[in-house]
């Protein structure tokens, strides 16, 4: 599509119009070539034209009503309390809230699964937004609403604008709306996105900076508290530490370590999701015993039966919100939940058993085989989790475990958010090249059987 960005900095009311009229051209282009976003005489831009084959899939009509199940009262103040983004809505309104509300555009933010949490800024913006649904408590992700800035972004797992027709349902074209993802910065876990959203004549393309900016803080702000929670544990935890023999670790409730004795510090232990105090089987340490400290949990490292390595590992990249990883060890199980790029590494390594060199590697995740350094640095991070379910030379899961991965149902539904080369491969290639329909099935000789959905 020739066309200026829709972000530069020159933005006048003529241009708006100009825009609109160019992606309207393309949006009815697309729809006209018979679902095939690549058919169509102009395209949009990249990130528009993934999110527009995988809301093709889902079954969105671009003309229709989009009905929503808002969340009851109880159940939202429940995500409410329950969301890490609670305790930094006063860096979000800070950073947004007088600007949106000066601009007449709303700020929103919504959790991992596109839930709208928080709605503040314009009054009549906000009776516009009702009009749509887009209310407390509604689904705002792409397979309800089609293309939009929050559901993209949750997909892409970056800062995502999304200006007039490049909205999937026609009655969104008069919006623009622009969102950042939200992440842990302890693990990288996306907990939502904060939004800012309004009439398209009135958006300024500065607006997706200033969101990205503040959403940056937002993190830094929880990465802040992290430091201080893990400080507190330290300072109880020391002098337990010091009276014990042998091998320990005190983490806090998600695993991170605050203090060792007679072993080099990791940053982080894989602890079950719902851990108790006993006999515990870990990747990295084997056997341990696990017992409850103020604000976390102590680990006492080294039996000798814990020298048996994992029977099974189960690789479920089926959602389209996240992807864990389960081992079942001699213990018990757990799961680790994974970054995007782990989650490309483990799908590689599923899909070829017999293991990967470096190069090949760099090649299947980047398209350049000379970026051996980064998938070595990249596996090394992924190790430190994972321990003994990973071997090397080439990498591989480890021998003796048993693989099951776990698709999602549809192929433009895996890792949607990768551009990898060899998941590129593996989502068009399943459902049949590029002339292939949307949201064709895996074929019978698929790696796994897809997941039910």
């Amino acid at each position: 599509m020739s066309e200026r960005p829709i972000d530069s900095a020159v933005w006048s009311a003529h241009e708006t119009r100009a825009t609109a009229r160019r992606l309207a051209t393309v949006h009815d282009a697309a729809l006209a070539s018979e679902g095939s976003v690549d058919a169509a005489a102009a395209a949009p831009r990249a990130v528009i034209g993934e999110s527009w084959r995988r809301v093709l899939g889902s079954g969105v009509d671009p003309d229709g009503e989009q009905p929503q199940h808002l969340l009851s009262v109880a159940e939202l103040e429940h995500r409410r309390q329950q969301s890490q983004l609670a305790s930094v809505l006063p860096v979000l309104n800070e950073g947004l809230l007088a600007a949106a509300d000066a601009a007449q555009q709303i700020m929103v933010v919504t959790d991992a699964e596109g839930r709208v949490l928080w709605r503040e800024g314009s009054a009549p913006v906000r009776r516009m937004a009702d009009r749509l649904g887009f209310d407390k408590g509604a689904d705002w992700t792409e397979g309800v609403v089609g293309t939009n800035a929050i559901g993209t972004a949750l997909v892409a797992r970056r800062p995502v604008l999304v200006h007039s027709a490049e909205h999937f349902v026609r009655s969104h074209h008069l919006w623009t709306c622009a969102a950042a993802p939200l992440h842990d910065p302890r693990d990288g876990r996306l907990l939502g996105t904060v939004d800012v959203s309004g009439p398209a004549h009135g958006f300024h393309p500065t607006t997706l900076s200033l969101v990205s900016a503040v959403a940056r803080l937002a993190e830094g702000e929880l990465r802040t508290r992290h430091h201080a929670s893990l400080e507190r544990l330290r300072s109880s935890a020391a002098p337990v530490l010091a009276r014990l023999g042998g091998r320990a670790l005190a983490v806090d409730p998600h695993g991170w370590v605050a203090g060792v004795t007679g072993l080099a510090p990791p940053d982080r232990v894989a602890l079950p999701k719902a851990p108790g105090a006993g006999p515990l089987w870990l990747p990295r340490y084997g056997m341990c015993a696990l017992e409850p400290l103020p604000g976390g949990w102590l680990i006492r490292v080294g039996h000798p039966e814990g020298e048996a390595g994992p029977s099974r590992v189960v690789l479920d990249v089926s959602g389209r919100d996240g992807w864990t990883v389960t081992v079942s060890g001699p213990a018990g199980s757990w799961s680790h939940e994974l970054t995007p790029r782990h989650a490309e590494l483990l799908f590689v390594l599923a899909s070829h058993p017999q293991g990967r060199s470096a190069a090949e590697l760099a090649q299947d995740l980047f398209g350049d085989a000379s970026r051996t350094v980064t998938v070595r640095a990249e596996l090394s991070r992924l190790r430190r989790h994972l321990g003994g379910v990973l071997a090397h030379r080439p990498y591989r899961f480890a021998d003796g475990a048993a693989v099951d991965l776990r698709l999602p149902s549809r192929p433009v539904h895996l890792l949607p958010q990768s551009l990898a080369p060899a998941v590129l491969a593996a989502r068009r290639g399943a459902a049949g090249g590029p002339g292939a329909p949307e949201g064709a099935g895996w074929p019978a000789d698929a790696l796994s059987r897809p997941a039910t959905q």
